[in-house]
């Protein structure tokens, strides 16, 4: 048995993250935990080690920017590839946040979402 790729979902959006972690479980290549601020973002990061975090740009408490600068500045998770997940950026903001990770606008369809988080695992698509 094949083992499920870990995802962090950090997002203030609950019914987003809802609708995110259901269709990805769903196709049976993922675990997805979720944490709905940036503070709890970095400590389940900690936590849990996933394989890919997938960081909204604006929260209320952290922007991701900061987040990932936290999850950046620790050994336990500097390694980790951030997908980050917007729908409003502006381009001096994607410029001081791009640092080698990628963005994907909301709304996003759950294969397009698996596609790229294939790709960024270097898994082929729709397989392992």
């Amino acid at each position: 048995m094949l083992m499920k790729k870990k995802i962090l979902m950090v997002d203030d959006e609950r019914d987003f993250c809802h609708f995110v972690k259901l269709n990805l479980e769903r196709s049976g290549k993922y675990q997805v935990y979720t944490a709905y601020n940036g503070a709890d973002g970095v400590a389940e990061a900690v936590k849990s080690k996933p394989d890919l975090i997938l960081l909204d740009v604006v929260m209320h408490d952290m922007d991701g920017g900061e987040v990932a600068r936290h999850l950046l500045n620790d050994s336990a998770t500097k390694g980790i590839p951030i997908i980050f997940l917007t729908a409003v950026l502006k381009a001096t903001e994607a410029e001081q946040l791009r640092g080698g990770h990628q963005f994907l606008s909301k709304p996003i369809t759950p294969e397009k979402l698996m596609n790229k988080i294939d790709a960024r695992l270097g898994l082929s698509p729709g397989g392992r």
